[in-house]
């Protein structure tokens, strides 16, 4: 009897098998990943480079959890409720890993770099922890598991940017990309994880950041937003001739390369948000007059407490600068804390009067959550009762709410711009986008396609979405 010969994947790909592709083959013995991300854009940027380092190594990702020989969950740690997400899903996962122990488990991003080897021994069914810097060594640290070991790397770089990794755009829209134009933060907020989970602020080479830009446009996007912890104090230097970029400039050249293409970026930090800055979105059309300036308190002692380096009457100057240049109808949105360290009743009152100065279009509201080793963990008291951080909470949602309800209802009557996104999610016959201001816009679903321009009469609101009628689609030379 002829002996059976074991095929390797190389000599199965060789093979010439009638009505069967080689490259079918091939993906069969690809080993598979899966990925979960939480918190906030960054992290969905970095998975899409993630996800890039994977494929350049021969896998391939998957949606189906149950078929993934390798699943990564991208986590955040500014919040303790974020990481305990983590904790839960780990605990969901340990079953999944008894009914297959061939599974590899890794705890990527903030989470990773925050707590390093205590994942490990706190977390029997986690084998790798990897830092937002250590990307690229993803295929070494996966070696060293598959021979048995565990794996981690969180070393924060100087230097990385991952400015030549093309990101894959995992789940998306095919219309709207993030464009990550640097990484890190100098900004030591008491309060804020991010500088000892990301490391020191540092901004990726502009051409890099263009040449992204419209590689997308090409591709058919219609917007991107510029990610960066604080993207006002983006600056790169061109060491071949000693030009320095700014914000401002990197912004202007975006919006250059095409008037069909949207541009959006967040966040900002309001020390370092310029009129130059503001200037630029007025003089592009195509610029959304969207900004995300967190203000995190009103109160000039509360602010100091929380190392924001300005105070209440700076802030109130930026917004007065944003209205003066931008208008009124640019959109403004915020972060604000509830129940930080030695915070008084009266200070909190001075967070409600700010918000009744600038009324916010929506703002990311949250009662104060002390992160281990943090400036305010080590040097200030969490002695706000969690009774009284969630009742303040709950009066600035309560004030937002209405605000936003205000807001919005200024739009009734006038026609906005809207980018169609896709299918509203709560019915088939409606569609959905964001106009310039990054206002939700549902409408009937007619004969539009994702990706149109169109004009769209607001009959209608809540505080969350604008509701009306499209009246026009914009062919590109009416933009």
């Amino acid at each position: 009897m002829q002996e059976l010969k074991v095929l390797s994947v190389e000599e199965k790909l060789n093979l010439d098998i009638p009505r069967i592709s080689k490259e079918v083959i091939g993906a069969e013995f690809q080993k598979k990943v899966y990925l979960e991300s939480y918190g906030c854009q960054m992290n969905f940027a970095d998975t899409e480079i993630i996800l890039s380092v994977m494929q350049q190594n021969g896998f391939t990702s998957t949606s189906n959890i149950q078929s993934a020989d390798l699943i990564f969950l991208n986590t955040c740690s500014i919040r303790e409720n974020a990481e305990q997400k983590v904790r839960n899903r780990l605990e969901h996962l340990r079953g999944l890993k008894k009914k297959n122990p061939d599974i590899k488990i890794g705890v990527l991003g903030c989470m990773a770099e925050r707590l390093k080897t205590k994942l490990i021994d706190e977390e029997k069914v986690v084998d790798l922890v990897v830092g937002p810097d250590a990307y690229r060594d993803l295929p070494n640290l996966l070696g060293e598991v598959d021979e048995g070991q565990k794996a981690i790397n969180v070393f924060l770089s100087r230097e990385e940017t991952y400015a030549d990794i093309e990101p894959v755009r995992l789940n998306s829209n095919g219309i709207s990309a993030f464009i990550s134009i640097m990484r890190g933060c100098d900004n030591m907020c008491s309060f804020c994880v991010v500088p000892y989970t990301r490391g020191r602020e540092r901004s990726r080479d502009a051409s890099s950041i263009l040449n992204e830009a419209k590689d997308l446009f090409n591709k058919g996007f219609k917007e991107v937003t510029l990610l960066g912890q604080n993207v006002d104090s983006y600056k790169w230097k061109d060491e071949s001739n000693g030009v320095v970029v700014n914000f401002a400039q990197l912004l202007s050249s975006v919006a250059d390369i095409n008037l069909q293409l949207r541009v959006r970026f967040t966040t900002s930090h309001p020390k370092d948000m310029t009129d130059e800055v503001l200037k630029t979105m007025a003089a592009h059309p195509n610029i959304c007059k969207n900004i995300h300036l967190p203000a995190q308190s009103g109160n000039s002692a509360v602010l100091d407490r929380m190392n924001r380096t300005y105070d209440r009457e700076w802030y109130l100057e930026r917004i007065a600068s944003i209205k003066r240049i931008l208008g009124d109808d640019c959109s403004i949105t915020t972060d604000t804390i509830a129940g930080f360290c030695g915070e008084t009743e009266a200070e909190h009152q001075d967070t409600l009067s700010l918000m009744d100065i600038v009324q916010y279009d929506y703002a990311y509201m949250f009662a104060y959550s002390e992160r281990p080793n943090t400036p305010a963990a080590k040097k200030l008291k969490d002695d706000v009762s969690e009774e009284v951080k969630k009742r303040r909470l709950q009066e600035i949602i309560q004030l937002q709410s209405k605000h936003s309800f205000e807001r919005n209802k200024l739009a009734i009557g006038k026609t906005h711009e809207v980018l169609i996104e896709g299918f509203s999610k709560r019915s088939a016959e409606h569609m959905c986008g964001r106009d310039g201001r990054n206002s939700m816009v549902v409408f009937p679903k007619g004969d539009f396609t994702k990706g149109n321009y169109v004009l769209v009469r607001i009959d209608d609101c809540t505080s969350a979405t604008l509701l009306g009628e499209v009246v026009e689609i914009l062919e590109p030379h009416k933009r």
